[in-house]
């Protein structure tokens, strides 16, 4: 077979990410690559680290991306504060507090399970009768946005009850950040883990992490040695610390850096208020479309998050087929329920880049002519105007 370069198609990416990557970090890849330890890239390294303390609003200085995608840094986290034999707390709603306890047992800790049912916010409830139980555990790991359901978490009061109990706190923030307000220091959470290709519109590949100093203390002060030598914090910050030299660690993902530099700086341009009101008033804007065409959301409106949006199917309707064709008439990619929703829900992002009024115009109208012609009983000719009448509010 005769292999030739490969040019992929362009697509209107409305799934639960990656997301559209912004024009400007496409360019930004595309500059020159120089070495891991250049003065000119330690410097940029430093101004990285400063757009995240901004993006994820703490002053920590263990603040950094990981050089992998978000699954890395939620491992990060784990390898760093569980020890053999700790306790830690797990609040589950959906499928990444189901990947949190696979890590807490990989590191050889037992992962007490809080479930929640899928679609719902974490209950405090639950947590708070959970801790009464296990007074020994030391840690509570939690999903801000969760991804699978589209469901947000009240963290800052998780976070203060898991404080009440003596316990460090984990928390995922992956589909969040830049989207709606994450809080790191004012929450005061211990340990945060995001990802580049949400809300924050770089390619994949980077986690962003921040670890305040009571995490730091607890990695300091561990019996055993972490059992990844590449995730180690130890180590890593001798390469993503302070000051002109830096220790070999591992060779960075120089141009992907550029990107996450980029993306971050067009944040910051933007403001964080700015940016979570844009993703807020699309939300509104793509809800009002769908609810008039006749599809509803799977998680009630107070605990819904903007920039990811889970509708549930119409009753008949062939999954697959629906977003094969958006994906080969419109060149739009929804995203499929995961789990226990698979076949049951369309997962629809506004996330970064992608939450623009013409993307949602194009998810609206495709999404209604392609259920139309599939006989699925929506209202016709009312989406469109009900969307545009959010949009000019």
């Amino acid at each position: 077979m005769l292999i030739r370069t490969f040019n992929p198609p362009v697509r209107t990416l409305m799934g639960p990410g990656p997301s559209d990557v912004h024009p400007r970090v496409l360019e930004a890849l595309s500059r020159p690559t120089i070495g891991h330890l250049d003065p000119a890239f330690i410097t940029m390294m430093d101004e990285l680290k400063e757009l995240l303390q901004y993006a994820l609003q703490t002053g920590n200085a263990m603040t950094m991306p990981v050089s992998a995608p978000g699954s890395a840094g939620m491992e990060t986290c784990f390898v760093n504060l569980v020890e053999p034999d700790d306790k830690v707390i797990v609040c589950q709603n959906g499928v990444f507090g189901g990947r949190m306890k696979e890590n807490v047992e990989r590191c050889g800790g037992s992962a007490v399970m809080v479930e929640n049912t899928w679609g719902e916010a974490i209950d405090i409830n639950k947590l708070e009768d959970t801790l009464k139980v296990h007074g020994d555990a030391r840690i509570v790991a939690m999903v801000h946005a969760e991804t699978s359901t589209g469901a947000q978490s009240d963290v800052a009061a998780l976070v203060k009850l898991a404080h009440a109990n003596d316990c460090l706190t984990i928390v995922d923030a992956v589909t969040s950040l830049g989207g709606t307000p994450v809080k790191v220091d004012e929450w005061e959470i211990d340990a945060v883990y995001s990802g580049s290709q949400k809300c924050l519109s770089c390619t994949p590949g980077l986690s962003p992490v921040s670890f305040n100093e009571r995490a730091l203390e607890k990695v300091r002060n561990r019996k055993a040695r972490v059992q990844s030598w590449f995730m180690d914090l130890n180590l890593v910050m001798g390469y993503w610390g302070t000051g002109a030299k830096r220790a070999y660690h591992h060779t960075a993902p120089i141009n992907a850096l550029y990107a996450l530099h980029e993306a971050l700086l067009i944040l910051q341009e933007e403001g964080l208020e700015n940016a979570w009101a844009r993703h807020l008033k699309n939300h509104l804007a793509l809800r009002a479309g769908l609810e008039a065409m006749g599809l509803q959301f799977i998680v009630k409106e107070a605990d819904r998050l903007p920039q990811l949006n889970a509708v549930t199917i119409p009753a008949g309707v062939d999954d697959a087929a629906v977003r094969s064709r958006l994906l080969n008439e419109y060149n739009l990619e929804i995203g499929a329920g995961l789990g226990a929703l698979a076949g049951k829900v369309w997962r629809i992002g506004l996330m970064g880049h992608a939450s623009r009024a013409e993307n949602i115009l194009l998810c609206i109208g495709a999404l209604e002519s392609v259920l139309g012609d599939m006989g699925a009983g929506i209202k016709p000719g009312v989406a469109l105007p009900a969307m545009q009448q959010v949009l000019n509010s």
